[in-house]
Parts: C-alpha cells; structure tokens; sequence
C-alpha cells in the first residue's frame, strides 16, 4: 500500500507490536488475537478476520476458529475468511454453519457462508516418483540433488529434511561429492534452513547465489508453507517429517518420525511452481503417496493442552468438554493439563479459575509453570531477577552461537558465565554480563559466542513483562530486605542464587529429577531415565535433584534441558498436592 510500515499496515506478534491508531490492515499470529479477546470478547475491532493456512491445524488457530463460531452469533456483521492452499473446505464450511437449521431460521447454510476458489498463479510441476522404495533416503536426496544440478537448466533447488542433524550432514556429503565433479558443475551453493539456525544465517537463503552458481537449501518443513525462497524450481521431497507428540503420562514431549500427509506433499511441490513451470522429486513410490494420510494429525490431539485450557477459562468459557472443537481433544490429554493447573494453584477444587493466581497466570504471555513461577517471585524478594530469568527463557534460540570448527572455543566461552547451580542461573549471568558497561554490543557478544539479536530481543521481552506486571499491580523493585550487595562481580550471590532456585521450583516442580551415578536422571514415577542435553551444563556435571524446563524425546533417548539443581524437601514444601514422600 506504500505507506510507513505501523501505520496503515502493521503487525503483532508476541512481545512484538508494531500498529498504530491508523492501522487499517494488520497481519497477527493467532495467539496474539486469542490474547485480544480477552479484553475485547466481540473482537468489535475489527470487520473481516481471515484466518490463513487453517490446513496447518495448530493450536491456537483451532482455539480461534471455535471462538469465532461463538463470536459470529453475536455479530452479525462480521466476516470470517478461513484459506488455505491444501483445505478440506466443505469441512470447514460445516463447522461453521453446524447449528443452522434450515426449518428454524429459515435460511439454508449458503446464506451463512460458501466457499470460494480461486485458481492461484502457480506454474505447472512435474512430479517424479521413485520407482522402487528407497532405503536410505538421505543419501538418495544426495544423489538427487547432484543429479539435478549436473543434467536440469538453471534454477535453485530446495530439499525437505527432517532435523537439522540430516541438513548438516547432507550439506557436508554434498560438499564432498561437488568435488569430485568436473570443473564446470562445481558451483553449486548448498544452505542450511530450520528454526533454530541465528537469524542471520536464516537470511542468507533468501540471497540470490552468485553469478553462474546453482543453490540448494536444505530445509525442514519450516519452508513449506512459512517462507517462499525465490528461484526455486527444484524440489526434493523425502516424505518425512518430525511431529512433536505429548505423552499425558509422563509428560515427554516426543519427537517423533512419521510421514507427511497428502496436504503437505501438495504444499512442498507448489513450493517448485511459484515463478515458472517446475519439477518436484518425490523419494517414494506412488502407491506409497496414496496411502498417505490426507492431513497432518492436528496440534490439538497430540499437544500439552494446559496453557489453551488456561486461556479458555480465562475467556469465561468454564465447560471445556462442551466447546466447539474442529477436532475433539483425547480425554487422556485433557486430564492430564486440568491435573497440572490444579497442582500449579490456577485452577480451584470446583475446576474455576482461581483468583487471583490464576486469572494473573492467564494474563501473562508465557506457560503456566513459568508464569507461576514469575508471580511467585515477590514472595523471594527475587522479582527482578526472575524477570530477567523468564526473558532468556522465551528466547526460541539459545543465547549461545557456534560452530562445529569452533565449539571448543565456544564451550570455554560458556564456561566464563557457567553457574554451578545450572543453566537458568547461567542465563541470567549471560543477561547480567550483557547489559554491563560496554558490552552491549555485536562485536563483545561475537567474542563471546554470545547472539546479539537473541540478548537485544531478552532485553525487550524483559521491559514487556515488567509492563504487563505493573498492570497487575505488581512493581518490579530493587529494595531486597537483608541483603545489601545482591551480586557479586555481574553473577548473583550465594543467597541469591537459592531464592532464585527455589521460585523455579514453585513453577516446575512437575519436572524434577534425580541423578543417578551414571549420570544420567530418573524421573519422580522411579522408572522413566532421561539424559541431560548436551547443551546442558549438566551434561557434564554432578547434581542430586533438579527440574528442567523442557522434555523431549529424540533418537531413542530422552533428553531434558535447562535444569537447575533443587533440594528434595522444597518439592513437598511447595507442591504438597502434587508430591508426598513415602515412608519406609
């Protein structure tokens, strides 16, 4: 619309608000309009609200679209337009109209709503599929890749993985094998892209490649439907993906390979036609196409669902089971989230939100046990140091950067900020070293393998959290009742670091662990061992009991990270609902 972005257009993500009062257009997560109709339940802001990649599923758009069915019957006037590329739009069509009756009110559905294509520029793709499965899919998208580059006309190649492990290791057998190529063909660019890759590196993909060079970015499904990579004409499906599934049992997030659906396969070869006609390499067989799922399991049946559930009864909405659903939840799920928000004080014995914890935990954009943990922080005289800790934690990449040449470089860089007590006490010296004198800067965070972006977004993330604090009446203070000198030369002092530790486990006590001399964790049920990460400082350190941050299964080992050591009597002092010791 050439206007200054924020004004006429703008956007809101967490933490992130760029609108003004001009706004007319404004691109939003789903999670950030879920957060506005808690204070405008009629979203009587706005006139059309369009819901894009509704084929995705996740969390949050399923919570919209079912609060939107509820909104459209107060308001007449507004209008909802649910898109996608890959859409079962009779679906959701349905659900939309699923309490018309045509007797009753007189109308049909049609009057309610329709659906509407609209034939898209795509250029035409030829698919190829393999012949014979493949065993080794990897190197076949290797081979691929090489094949394309040495026989097809011009154009990038884009690749689909399933982790960043398979991406590094095929960039470096491409690498290898380019070698071997005759002179002319050995200008080819290969490129990394999944969500855990810096910012800037991210970057690079969307660069053209130097003059007479071909470039192939090797990506996870972050490239399927979130970015569009000019100049791709090549793309090479393995037909696989890595789906995060929660267990209601122990609580393990688990990474698991499964895969894709007919929906994603479609997106991933439109992915090849976006500027000219194109060719889509497919490394399965076509009968194995149509045994495909039509769509991927949606987030709602295989996620943690206590912090939708928190938002729910924030929203007034006090009958879960009775809610609109695209997709019904598994009832194993659901318990498990009602039990944690019991066991973490947001909810009452009647199963209504508490007052004012819980209505408090539901107001601040972070999950339950964290936001928990932060409104526990005054009573610790640790206020402003658990505001610092919750801001690195909502960091989705770590504060740390490096490279496989460099790495030991980079751990001894750690080691510098490393705390005895674990990783959450290692962030906030990281934070505290960052906001010193002179050091906020690029060039003192590259020195220390530190991300500059990642830091300046924690200090941010940190002023947004004070401001949502102070509109719950809690002001962030600098007075600490016995204790003069707080920190020590930038790190927090022994006392400190215990006030610290405790709060955290007023939050997480549902994720504690014991060390066993192996090294590795038993969790509480006396049968579940988990491994720290290796980015963990406990990956090579001692501890009795702790509790982490974050669970999850991947390559048959069960992996927790950031975790701080905790003493045993303050999980039956601060959770006694959730834990009570056995006598012998």
């Amino acid at each position: 619309m050439g206007c200054e972005l924020g004004q006429e257009v703008g956007y809101s993500i967490r933490f992130d608000d760029v609108t003004s009062e001009k706004t007319k257009i404004k691109f939003a997560t789903d999670g950030m309009l879920l957060r506005e109709i808690l204070v405008d339940p009629l979203l009587k802001r706005y006139s059309v609200i369009m819901v894009d990649e509704a084929h995705e599923r996740s969390l949050s758009s399923d919570m919209l679209l079912g609060l939107l069915t509820k909104i459209l019957k107060k308001r007449h006037d507004l209008r909802v337009v649910v898109s996608s590329a890959t859409l079962d739009a009779e679906r959701f069509l349905d659900f939309f109209t699923a309490d018309v009756d045509e007797k009753t009110h007189g109308k049909k559905k049609e009057d309610y709503g329709y659906v509407v294509g609209i034939e898209g520029r795509m250029h035409h793709v030829d698919m190829h599929f393999l012949t014979e499965p493949t065993s080794d899919y990897l190197e076949r998208a290797v081979e691929t890749v090489l094949e394309i580059h040495t026989s097809q006309p011009e154009g990038d190649i884009l690749v689909f993985l399933i982790g960043r492990d398979e991406i590094e290791t095929a960039i470096d057998m491409i690498q290898d094998r380019v070698g071997d190529l005759d002179p002319a063909s050995r200008n080819l660019q290969a490129l990394p892209l999944y969500a855990g890759l810096p910012a800037d590196q991210q970057m690079y993909v969307f660069e053209p490649a130097p003059e007479n060079t071909r470039k192939v970015v090797i990506s996870t499904n972050i490239a399927e439907a979130s970015v569009t990579i000019d100049g791709i004409v090549y793309v090479v499906d393995s037909g696989y993906v890595k789906l995060r599934c929660y267990d209601p049992t122990t609580g393990i997030d688990r990474l698991a390979v499964v895969p894709i659906s007919k929906a994603s396969a479609t997106q991933r070869s439109g992915r090849a036609g976006r500027t000219r006609p194109g060719k889509c390499y497919r490394l399965y067989t076509e009968s194995t196409y149509s045994t495909l799922e039509a769509t991927t399991p949606p987030e709602i049946q295989r996620s943690n669902l206590a912090p939708v559930f928190l938002q729910l009864f924030n929203l007034g909405i006090t009958n879960i089971v009775r809610f609109p659903y695209l997709s019904n939840p598994p009832s194993s799920l659901a318990s498990r989230a009602l039990e944690l928000l019991y066991a973490l004080g947001a909810l009452d014995s009647y199963a209504r939100l508490s007052k004012p914890l819980g209505a408090r935990m539901a107001e601040l954009p972070l999950d339950p046990m964290l936001a928990k943990a932060l409104l526990n922080a005054p009573t610790f005289h640790c206020l402003s140091e658990m505001l610092t800790l919750a801001a690195m934690m909502t960091l989705q990449g770590s504060a740390f950067v490096s490279f496989d040449p460099e790495k030991k470089l980079a751990e001894r860089a750690k080691r510098a900020f490393a705390a005895s007590e674990g990783d959450h006490l290692t962030l906030y010296n990281v934070y505290e070293a960052f906001i010193g004198p002179g050091r906020k800067d690029p060039k003192w965070c590259r020195a220390n393998y530190l991300s500059f972006k990642a830091l300046e977004k924690a200090v941010s993330v940190r002023r947004q959290l004070v401001r949502h604090l102070e509109r719950l009446g809690i002001m962030e203070s600098n007075v600490f009742s016995g204790e003069d000198v707080r920190r020590v030369g930038g790190m927090a002092s022994v006392e400190l670091q215990e006030r610290l530790r405790r709060c955290l486990t007023t939050g997480f006590f549902a994720h504690a662990a014991r060390m066993k001399e192996d090294g590795s964790f038993v969790m509480v049920d006396g049968k579940t061992v988990v491994w720290a990460h290796p980015s963990s400082l406990f990956f090579h350190r001692k501890a009795d009991w702790v509790v982490y941050t974050e669970i999850l299964e991947s390559k048959d080992k069960i992996f927790i990270r950031d975790i701080t050591s905790i003493e045993l009597d303050w999980l039956t002092e601060y959770a006694p609902e959730y834990y009570r010791v056995k006598q012998k």
